[in-house]
């Protein structure tokens, strides 16, 4: 068997995907399969995904859902994946051409049953680490820890065990299609820490379609799965009082886009949730000016988000 599989959910992606899987094509260690979750696309992705399975250049296994939004495909992938170790990436980025040679190697010399996995640098075209480098003074941290206590920033990325990532699955609201990755990975926190590594494993395009540049749109769209993410968040053991009360202030802004009426009795610190209330109504206000005519809608978006 493999020891790494890397996964690529995908949604109306086939005109970007070829450089994910000439990127593939080109590892320089072959102990890998790819993994490709079609998450209801339109357009000619089956097609193209198939003839690529018949060239039998790279191992390719592929299914294909109706749209759940990327934390379904995330799901489905999960219940899939036989490997150790798991990477997700996206349609729209690429691997390094020594990035399994290097994922690989690096958990063959650092195997252990007491983190959760390691995780790594991505880059831009250019070759340009997105937001900053890895503390270079420690082995080991946990997610939270590295943006919220060293400063780390940017888009970073992340290899799991899988056993362990097989457990929580994200939930899925009806005519809704995104809930924050991070909740799974703030979970393994809670028992485990990542450990470091200061190499470029994925190059990163953030394309127009991209959740970077309609992530308010998604906002307005899936407020039940942004009021799941931020009350579970404030429920961390470890989130700070300022921390908490930012997931508050959203919470409030996506209970009064989805229009629960009991949102302050399902939050788990009431007070600090009254007190984001004036935050909350002016967030809420700022994206309803910002999205003014976008409403949600049952089926599939064109809009897809990225972890």
């Amino acid at each position: 068997m493999k020891t790494l599989t890397v996964f690529t959910p995908a949604f109306n992606r086939a005109y970007c995907l070829h450089q994910l899987y000439e990127s593939l094509q080109r590892q320089t260690s072959k102990d890998f399969e790819w993994l490709i979750v079609d998450d209801g696309s339109t357009d000619n992705t089956e097609s193209l995904v198939n003839s690529w399975i018949r060239d039998n250049l790279v191992p390719i296994r592929y299914y294909r859902q109706q749209n759940q939004g990327m934390h379904g495909a995330h799901n489905t992938a999960y219940e899939h994946i036989e490997t150790e170790l798991n990477v997700c990436i996206d349609s729209d980025d690429y691997m390094t051409d020594n990035a399994v040679e290097l994922i690989v190697s690096f958990w063959k010399k650092h195997r252990s049953d007491k983190v959760c996995g390691f995780i790594g640098l991505d880059a831009y075209t250019n070759g340009q680490i997105i937001g900053t480098e890895l503390p270079k003074h420690m082995k080991s941290s946990t997610l939270y820890d590295l943006y919220y206590k060293h400063g780390v920033k940017g888009d970073k990325k992340l290899i799991y065990r899988t056993e362990l990532v097989k457990d929580n699955p994200y939930p899925l609201f009806e005519s809704e299609n995104y809930v924050g990755l991070n909740w799974k990975y703030l979970l393994l926190d809670q028992k485990y820490e990542l450990l470091i590594m200061h190499e470029i494993l994925c190059i990163v395009e953030y394309l127009p379609d991209g959740s970077t540049k309609n992530m308010l749109k998604q906002y307005r769209r899936n407020p039940k799965g942004f009021a799941f993410y931020r009350k579970e968040l404030m429920k961390l053991p470890f989130g700070s009082l300022a921390f908490r009360y930012r997931q508050a202030v959203h919470y409030v802004s996506s209970s009064i886009i989805s229009r629960n009426k009991n949102w302050l009795n399902e939050v788990p610190f009431k007070w600090l949730t009254i007190l984001a209330i004036p935050l909350g109504l002016m967030l809420y206000g700022y994206i309803s000016i910002k999205t003014k005519g976008v409403i949600p809608q049952k089926g599939t978006t064109n809009d897809y988000p990225m972890a």
